[in-house]
């Protein structure tokens, strides 16, 4: 395991200056971003060096329990040794050397008991603060809500382009052509065109019932025959919908 760097510029307990205040407990730092390049060029970035190099960002608590096992030259993510503490430490979690490393903050309350806190990776050397999931839920719904909102407002104002009346630029008209629409003639047709189809794909409508037996259609003499050659005095029989009454009594006697 190599020897990691202990006496690295920027680490304020081997500079003589006070250590920087103790992150607040949440504290959101998904703004910023961490990289120094000369520790890059002088450093191999790997699982054993990662976590100096992440001591050296301003995402570092120095309060934590790693660093209670720097100043006593021990590998500061040895879980042997920090699961015997209880406080605050940093966790090696995800690995993909050189490129990526992810780094949990947790909280410690016994050997089996620790409580997430926060998440940072390091890509390629930058490190960043992972932003929490409530976060990205109302970035997302908050971005999905802008292009729903775009959308219905360009669908409103084309209609209004289509169907909208300036009541301003126009004449009065009478009430009866207040309530008129304006028809657009490419909509009419596509929805004829979408009829025509449907009624493309519907089955052929079935054929008519016969006529109930003992039925006689009327002849075609009699229906050319105009009213003015009946006689005034004689009654004629109304017609029979030979569909509507099927009653035996009433149909007509041969």
């Amino acid at each position: 395991m190599a020897t990691p760097p202990m006496g690295l510029p920027g680490n304020p307990l081997f500079d003589g200056a006070a250590p920087p205040p103790p992150q607040t407990p949440w504290t959101d730092m998904t703004g910023i971003c961490f990289r120094d390049q000369l520790w890059l060029n002088s450093y191999p970035l790997d699982r054993n060096l990662v976590f100096d190099y992440f001591a050296l960002s301003p995402f570092y608590d120095w309060t934590c329990n790693n660093e209670q096992l720097r100043m006593r030259s021990i590998h500061p993510l040895d879980p042997s040794v920090l699961s015997k503490m209880t406080g605050i430490e940093y966790m090696l979690s995800e690995v993909m050397e050189p490129h990526l490393f992810v780094i949990r903050k947790q909280k410690r309350d016994g050997p089996e008991k620790v409580t997430p806190m926060l998440a940072y990776y390091i890509l390629d050397g930058s490190i960043y603060q992972a932003p929490q999931l409530g976060n990205v839920f109302a970035a997302r719904i908050g971005r999905a809500l802008y292009h729903i909102q775009k959308a219905f407002s360009t669908a409103a104002s084309k209609l209004e382009k289509i169907g909208y009346v300036d009541s301003e630029n126009e004449p009065a008209v009478p009430e009866a052509k207040a309530g008129k629409e304006t028809i657009d003639i490419k909509e009419m047709m596509r929805v004829d065109h979408i009829l025509a189809s449907l009624q493309r794909k519907l089955p052929p409508a079935p054929p008519p019932p016969p006529f109930p037996e003992g039925y006689m259609p009327p002849s075609t003499a009699e229906t050319e025959k105009g009213p003015e050659g009946q006689e005034a005095g004689e009654s004629q029989a109304p017609q029979i919908d030979p569909i509507i009454d099927q009653g035996p009594a009433k149909r007509m006697k041969v």
